[in-house]
Order: structure tokens, then sequence, then C-alpha cells
């Protein structure tokens, strides 16, 4: 449903619904056209809050404010030291309002109170380490060939950015990029997904009162081929970083090529949680609960398939199942509750379609398989945790991305069969190894295609380390200390100490 808002405020209540308005140049507005549309709760089913429809009008005063911002202004005349102040300060007032964002999160994206609070009161983290980075990107004085010659390098920021974040960890994401690209000295442009727009229109609350002058953070919301396809196609845009379906990201990658912008792309998975003989049972049983239904399945690092050493294979799976078959779903504000729901429709006729593809595959449903309907599921849209054995790695279950709470039971004969099924996926994002010994451990490591492998644990991330896939999982890394260098270019410098010219018709 579209209407106009007409209060002038940031963000204002009527009735039981929440009005937004969308961050450009250090205002709140209103969508050009004075659009919007409703954001649900996925565990009531109902609309809390009504959100701007950008378009291209938004996108270009959006572009335009960050090209300003980076050009003129106060953000270009800051020192990167003092770049690093902006954001320490930013990292302290998320701190001080992580329940508060935690909460808006889950109310529209619907996963666990318990995750979200744990990555809001983590994201401050992003934003101090990049903060005491932002001092710290140095060109170099190269010992040129050239006699009489000084050749040094600066690394400069590239300017406009534009973030586009998914659905499932809007805050998070964001901090994937923005705390680099800040650190950096480039300007931004924020399309988070339609489905969970809000918390990042609470995010700029904190940017504004953080200090950052205008125009340097640009928050708009509105749908991908509205908004998101002019944002990416705008001429003054120098880098899109993209978190999100494949699909959508190679929209975006075209999109990109053709005006030969730098692109940051997180994309689908497949990943494969490998349990070997030797492994702690217990705490394996854990890593693949953890790995696909911790977050209800809706993690581009879900730990989907499941290979298990056929010597083992049964008892453990018997164990998996015994384990998933206590998940108490429910209310995902409830911190209780382990389960929550799927946060879109189109992604929850999605999992119930995977379901039924796989059981015509001829896979066997050991667990779920169908929506939960129980009173505690409210009005959500909820799916039982959902496991399914007799996998073959060449079905569609095990080689297409659900994006749910549906596992894959794959069994293996040896560490070189563990290595050619896991390795047999259009995907390469993360993989899962639980196992005692460090020579396999390595190994393993060494010859799975990923672009994170853990041991012994799963779904552990850090702004330390690099966080990226390979195949069809992406283009570049974010996270570490490298990502800050992502967002500056080269430029080379080459100053002639000669007191004469030498002849100008042959190349020095």
């Amino acid at each position: 449903m579209n209407h106009t808002m007409s209060t002038p405020s940031v963000a204002s209540q009527s009735s039981d619904r929440t009005h937004y308005k969308m961050y450009i140049g250090g205002e709140w507005v209103d969508a050009a056209d004075g659009e919007v549309f409703d954001t649900m709760n996925p565990y009531t089913g109902r609309a809390w809050a009504t959100i701007p429809r950008g378009r291209a009008a938004d996108a270009e005063r959006a572009v335009a404010a960050a090209k300003t911002a980076f050009e003129s202004g106060d953000w270009p005349k800051l020192t990167a030291t003092n770049r690093g102040h902006l954001l320490r300060r930013l990292a302290d007032l998320i701190t001080e309002s992580a329940e508060h964002l935690a909460r808006i999160e889950v109310i529209d994206n619907g996963k666990l109170i318990n995750e979200m609070l744990g990555q809001v009161r983590y994201i401050p983290q992003w934003f101090h380490y990049f903060a005491g980075l932002a001092d710290k990107v140095q060109g170099a004085v190269i010992p040129i060939d050239k006699p009489e010659t000084l050749n040094f390098t600066r690394r400069e920021p590239l300017g406009v950015c534009v973030a586009i974040t998914a659905w499932n960890s809007p805050l998070l994401l964001a901090a994937y990029k923005l705390a680099p690209g800040l650190a950096a000295g480039n300007t931004f442009v924020l399309k988070p997904s339609e489905f969970t727009s809000a918390s990042a229109l609470e995010f700029a609350k904190l940017v504004e009162k953080a200090g950052f002058p205008p125009g340097v953070v640009n928050v708009v919301t509105g749908f991908g081929a509205e908004i998101g396809e002019p944002l990416v196609a705008h001429p003054s845009v120098a880098k899109v970083a993209f978190t999100g379906s494949e699909i959508a990201g190679q929209r975006v990658y075209e999109t990109a090529a053709r005006g030969l912008k730098r692109v940051t792309l997180e994309l689908g998975g497949k990943s494969p949680n490998i349990v070997f003989d030797d492994a702690e049972l217990d705490n394996a049983v854990r890593g693949v609960i953890s790995g696909i239904f911790a977050a209800t399945g809706q993690t581009c690092v879900a730990g989907s398939r499941l290979l298990v050493q056929r010597s083992i294979y049964e008892p453990f799976i018997d164990r998996v199942v015994a384990f998933a078959r206590t998940a108490r779903m429910g209310d995902p504000l409830d911190i209780r509750t382990q389960v929550g729901p799927i946060t879109t429709p189109p992604q929850y006729k999605k999992v119930l379609d995977y379901i039924a593809i796989a059981k015509a595959e001829g896979a066997t449903c050991l667990l779920g398989g169908k929506p939960a309907t129980g009173p505690e599921c409210g009005e959500g849209q909820f799916i039982e945790p959902t496991i399914f054995g007799d996998v073959d790695n060449k079905m569609r279950i095990a080689q297409e991305e659900v994006f749910g709470p549906v596992l894959a039971c794959i069994p293996f004969d040896d560490y070189e069969d563990a290595i050619a099924i896991a390795n047999d996926s259009p995907y390469a994002l993360a993989a899962g190894v639980w196992t005692q010994s460090v020579r396999r451990a390595m190994t393993m490591s060494e010859r799975l295609q990923a672009g994170t492998v853990w041991v012994n644990t799963y779904r552990a991330v850090s702004y330390m380390s690099p966080f990226g896939g390979h195949k069809r999982s992406g283009v570049g890394h974010e996270n570490g200390m490298d990502s800050i260098l992502d967002y500056t270019k080269i430029k080379s410098v080459w100053i002639n100490t000669a007191r004469e010219v030498p002849d100008p018709f042959v190349m020095r």
C-alpha cells in the first residue's frame, strides 16, 4: 500500500506504525514522489512501519550529496586521525543503542534477539578497529632505477561508494562496508534491503549524532530495480559493495562493469560441514546444529550440506535429528526461542518448494519437512527444522542454496571422497571440518575450495579476519587489515631532481 507521508519528523508514530524518512545530505527527507511501502514483522505477519519508496530521483540526490561531501566541505579537510575519532564516536553510540537497534532488527527480520543483540554489541569493534587503521594507510618510497628521480606512491580514497546489504544481518553487513570505507576517506550511499530497512535508518540517527559532516553517509530505501540499479549505474559512483543473492549480484556486477566500477560481491553458499570418525561427536553435533538451524538457515555460510564419514554416518545422523527435534520455535524476541520465522514471504515459499524438490528427487525426510503452525508460531512464517537423508550430491537440494532450515546429509568414505564431494559445488564460501587430527585439519584447510574454513567450530567471524567467497560465492573480501586498501586507489608520483630535462624525444 502506497500513500504520502505528511509528518515532518525523522520517524514518527501514528496508531501502531512507525513512519520513517530517508537520510540524504544530512537531512531527513521523504521520497521525491512521497511514496512509501509497508515493512512486515515476520512473527506477527503484520505491518509495523512504513518506509520511503525511493526511486531514481532519490538515488540522484543521494549520490550528489555524497559527491559534494567527498569533494568539498569538512570531510576532505579532516586528517585521517580525525576521521578515526569520528568512527570511534560512532562506535560508542552504537554500543549505547545496542538493545534498541537489536530489537528493531528482530521486529523487522525475525531473527533471534540473542543472535541480533550479540551482533549489534559486536559491531562497534568494526568501527574501533578501522578507526585505528585510518591513519596507517601508507604509500611507499620506491628505490627507482632512474637517476635523479624520486618516485613514491600515495593511497587515496576512491570517492562515492554504494553499499547494498541483505535482509538477514542488516547492520553487521553495513559495518563490513562502511567501517573500512569511511576510514579510508570515502563517502557512502547505503541502501538496505527493502525487507529490512528500519535498522539502517535508526543507524543513520547515530551517524548524525556522531557529527559526521552532511552527505558523508546517506541512507536511501526502496526496491532494487527502482533505486538500487540507478545507484549502481550512476557515473559518479566509484565502487559498489554488495551482499545478497547470486542473481542480484550478477545484475550488480553487469551494471557496475558498464561503468568500470570496482565491486565487492558477497553472494550465496552451499557450505559443507564435514564430520570425520575421529571427531569429538558431541561438539560436532552442536556445530552442525549451529551451522544450519541457529539462524533458521538464513545465512550465506549455512552448513547446509552435512558430510559424515560412513563408519559413523547412521548413529551420528540419529544424534543430529534428536538434537534438532528439541529446537524451540517461537517469538524471536523471547530469549528462550531457538528457531525463528522465515523473514520474507518469497523466501518462505522458496524453502517449501525446495523441500518438495528434495522429496521428489528421492531424499528421505528424517525430520520436519513442513510448515510449523503451533500456537508458539503466532502468525509467522515458520518451517520446521528439516533434515534429509539419502542425499546424493548431484541432487538440487545439495547443489542449490535454499537459505532456510534444511539440512542435506551425505555419507563419505575417506578423506579423498570428502574433498571430492565438498568441492563439487558451484559455490565456495565456507566449510567446516570436525576432526582431532592436526594433519587432517591442515590438509583439509588447504584443499577445500572455500573462502573460510572452520575447524572444530562454525560461524565464527571477526573484523580482523578476511571474509569472502570464490567461484559463484562472490568477488573480493571484506574485513581484515587489507580490506581498507580495497577502498583506496594508488597514485604514483615522479619528481625529477635533475637540473636539465633530458632528450624529450626519448622515453626516460
